[in-house]
């Protein structure tokens, strides 16, 4: 519950005394664990908990949601997106990601499957409109696979060239059904079918070139494009800094 981040830190406190509450002295000794999470980004809203169940309920009456959803001011200051326009979802599952939940269904404003944040919604409420049927082509795996942490982007074929010893980063992303090619020099080649968004390209930088895209050439040219211009922006705040 402390580690949990759609948990507040009022809640996880309050849950852990209750928790407590119903134990013997023996085991509430036991449960006061000497363990402390640092620097966690806990969630402040307070109902995460009645938005879950008012999803999950209308998941399983077959109905849509409305609600509005939260962005936040360079100031970090919550506001409403698009002046508080009210987005439908068919909601069909909710996903577990990264210590957040999300809602995925179909969205009629974005014409495709589209997941949105629980914690950023604002008063989502269950409609009396049927939800929209459910793409035969969907699956919530390979959709989870593909968008990563539920940034959406154009699906492709991407082949990837990785040093031996990131094979577990590959696995822990794309699992171990995959077939690869071993080359010279301690690397692999492997196809992975991803989205072609910034939370991908994030993820290739981390590895400092370790793990490099081979194909298709949009992909390698939107990463060369991606690091020029964090060159730019870096030449130009030095600039500014000299003078």
């Amino acid at each position: 519950m402390a580690s949990s981040r759609f948990i507040t830190a009022k809640k996880s406190k309050e849950l852990g005394t209750k928790l407590c509450s119903l134990a013997s002295e023996n085991q509430q000794r036991e449960l006061k664990r000497h363990i402390y999470v640092t620097n966690r980004v806990k969630s402040d809203n307070e109902t995460i908990y009645y938005m879950v169940d008012t999803i999950n309920h209308a998941i399983n009456e077959g109905r849509r949601i409305r609600f509005q959803y939260i962005e936040y001011t360079p100031e970090l200051k919550p506001v409403l997106r698009n002046d508080g326009e009210v987005y439908e979802l068919s909601p069909y599952a909710l996903f577990w990601n990264e210590d957040y939940y999300y809602a995925v269904g179909w969205s009629d404003k974005h014409g495709n499957v589209s997941a949105f944040r629980v914690d950023r919604m604002k008063s989502p409420e269950m409609t009396e409109e049927p939800a929209a049927a459910k793409p035969k082509s969907f699956s919530l795996d390979d959709y989870s696979r593909r968008i990563f942490e539920m940034y959406d982007g154009e699906p492709v074929k991407v082949r990837l060239e990785c040093r031996d010893s990131l094979a577990k980063y590959i696995v822990d992303r794309f699992g171990t059904e995959l077939k690869t090619r071993v080359l010279p020099g301690n690397r692999f080649v492997v196809d992975v079918e991803v989205s072609l968004s910034p939370t991908f390209y994030a993820w290739v930088f981390r590895f400092g070139g370790e793990i490099r895209i081979l194909s298709p050439q949009k992909a390698v040219m939107h990463l060369a494009e991606m690091a020029q211009r964090m060159v730019e922006v870096s030449r130009r705040e030095q600039a500014c800094n000299k003078e």
